[in-house]
């Protein structure tokens, strides 16, 4: 095996350059052509895909429209006293007259509702013989016939007074309409007693409807009306069908808007209309929507073979060269080399100048691999420094005996508010001055703030009140010291202070895998309302600049600090790994 693999891989410094450069470079970068171009066209799908939709929806609304005018048109011929009056007394005229009247109404109401959709046609029947239409009918009107007509049927109207049929068969509109079938309401004219006095059939013809959206497309797209049941109800290119397998596609991928059917190399995209359980489906070949990125395609390839025809060459010409000064570079670098190296290339993989190159190199490897070391001590040596300089600027040492002092005469005086205000101050500082750890309990950084709380709650004369939200299993999760109690502190100095009312701070612990999230939130006054009224300072703040070094040196990317502002209050998130650490002896987590 080692045999065969000297035999495929060059030996020559030069042919392996070259080999390099085939692999490492071309390959790679042809590869990369093919992906993008492969990404445009899922692009340009994406956003034919997006425009036919929206057109679909368009249409959808249009269809919706339409249903809508159509129950507003018969609410139109209820309210109507001449209909009324045709329907009621035929008598009162001649049959003529009550035909020109009928006419004149379904006129108006073409040119009121559907202006711009002429496919509406009319029938309203009454009670005794007589019929009435829009439209010139194919034979002699039965009235019989007409009447007995399913659609006219109480019992599929459910207790109402009318109902939709959306595959209503064409039976009397041949000559004017080509469609097989016809949207239509059917509905009773009844009087304020509830009791009928004539018949309305209103019907949209959606096949014209249909066919004229496909002559104001651009492209050689194709529209389809389906039941959700998988019937063919109309498309606007007669005799286009969609097969069995992209209707049953549509149930499949119910919450997608497209997909490509590969059998008819085609784009499909739907949309369903709920009151009719219809689809309206659209298909758009493909070979339409990436005809002038193929030519495009063919055009950049033949670019590219020629170019890298000529970098082949020139990468073998540039090859030859380098190998020419080898032996002088390596006699250069072995003078260079004069320390033990620990790191090593294999040097059985090489041969030649190469072996020879590896050798000298790997010393140096080795040296170098040394001093990465060193800098790398004291780059955390270094950081240990500032990190321990930037908790020192919240240890005031030389407060904690005064504070002492202070205690001891507040209970030899009996007064309780400023014994536990320095008992909680004490915490505090004791914690401050206590440098030999950076990370505490979870547990007791919280006792930390409610020492501090109570301290300003003293001050604020209970203005604002504090509640905690944690899990018990967190409660021995490592934090900075320290970290917690500025971020309340910022809460009541520059959102609590300036409220005007009661405030409220919540400080909210929880995980979330292998994350801990405390979030800080108060019902203050805002960021920007505070940072407009604040006071100049004597010295700049460090709560906040603080908390983010410290959680940077000791958790460098996995820890981050957020400030999140609106209108009422401020909310801050710490983010940290979980690290649990149960203590020794007699004390375990709740």
């Amino acid at each position: 095996m080692a045999k065969l693999m000297r035999i495929l891989i060059p030996q020559k410094l030069k042919y392996r350059l070259f080999t390099a450069f085939v692999c490492l470079i071309l390959l790679p970068f042809g590869a990369l052509n093919i992906y993008n171009y492969q990404r445009i066209e899922t692009l340009v799908q994406k956003k034919i895909s997006q425009q036919s939709h929206y057109q679909l929806e368009q249409m959808y609304r249009t269809l919706e429209d339409q249903i809508s005018i159509a129950f507003k048109t018969l609410l139109f011929l209820k309210q109507d006293d001449t209909v009324k009056s045709v329907l009621l007394h035929p008598e009162q005229r001649n049959e003529l007259e009550n035909k020109r009247l009928m006419e004149n109404i379904f006129k108006n109401l073409n040119n009121s509702f559907f202006l711009y959709n002429p496919s509406v046609y009319f029938m309203i029947l009454d009670l005794s013989e007589s019929a009435y239409t829009s439209y010139p009918p194919k034979d002699s009107l039965v009235y019989s016939n007409l009447r007995g007509n399913p659609g006219f049927d109480r019992g599929q109207m459910n207790n109402s007074s009318y109902h939709w049929v959306p595959n209503d068969a064409n039976y009397v509109l041949r000559d004017v309409s080509t469609s097989a079938y016809l949207l239509s309401l059917y509905a009773y004219l009844e009087d304020a007693g509830n009791k009928p006095y004539g018949m309305a059939r209103i019907s949209i013809d959606y096949t014209y409807w249909l066919r004229s959206i496909h002559k104001q497309s651009d492209l050689e797209q194709q529209y389809f009306l389906i039941t959700r049941s998988g019937e063919d109800i109309s498309q606007s290119v007669p005799g286009s069908q969609l097969s069995a397998k992209v209707k049953a596609g549509f149930a499949g991928q119910p919450g997608q808007q497209y997909y490509i059917d590969k059998d008819s190399n085609a784009l499909i995209n739907y949309i369903y209309v709920e009151s009719l359980d219809w689809y309206i489906v659209n298909r758009i070949p493909l070979s339409v929507l990436f005809v002038e990125i193929e030519g495009l395609k063919q055009q950049y390839f033949i670019t590219f073979l020629v170019l890298t025809s000529i970098f082949l060459m020139m990468t073998f010409v540039i090859a030859t060269t380098i190998t020419r000064p080898l032996s002088h570079l390596q006699n250069k670098m072995k003078a260079a080399v004069q320390k033990n190296l620990k790191i090593r290339l294999p040097e059985h993989k090489f041969s030649g100048e190469i072996l020879e190159l590896t050798r000298t190199f790997n010393t140096m490897l080795d040296d170098t691999h040394l001093l990465i070391q060193k800098l790398k001590a004291e780059e955390r040596q270094k950081e240990a420094v500032h990190f321990q300089m930037l908790l020192a600027q919240t240890n005031p040492h030389f407060l904690l005996n005064t504070l002492n002092t202070i205690k001891w005469i507040a209970i030899r005086e009996q007064n309780e508010d400023i014994t536990n205000m320095t008992l909680s101050l004490g915490k505090l500082l004791e914690a401050s001055l206590n440098t030999d750890k950076d990370l505490i309990h979870l547990k007791d950084e919280i006792e930390l703030v409610e020492a501090y709380v109570h301290i300003q709650q003293v001050r604020y004369a209970h203005k604002f009140d504090c509640t905690f939200k944690y899990d018990e299993d967190v409660l021995y999760a490592l934090v900075p010291k320290l970290s917690l109690q500025p971020l309340v502190e910022n809460a009541i100095n520059h959102g609590i202070s300036r409220l005007p009312g009661h405030g409220l701070i919540e400080l909210t612990v929880r995980r979330e895998e292998h994350r801990l999230i405390v979030e800080i939130r108060d019902n203050g006054v805002g960021m920007e309302q505070a940072d407009g009224s604040k006071a100049p300072r004597k010295r700049p703040g460090i709560g906040l600049s603080n908390i983010q070094e410290r959680l940077r040196l000791l958790f460098r990317e996995e820890g981050l600090l957020e400030v999140l502002s609106s209108g009422e209050g401020v909310t801050v998130r710490l983010t940290m790994p979980l690290l649990l650490s149960t203590p020794y002896g007699n004390e375990h987590p709740a």
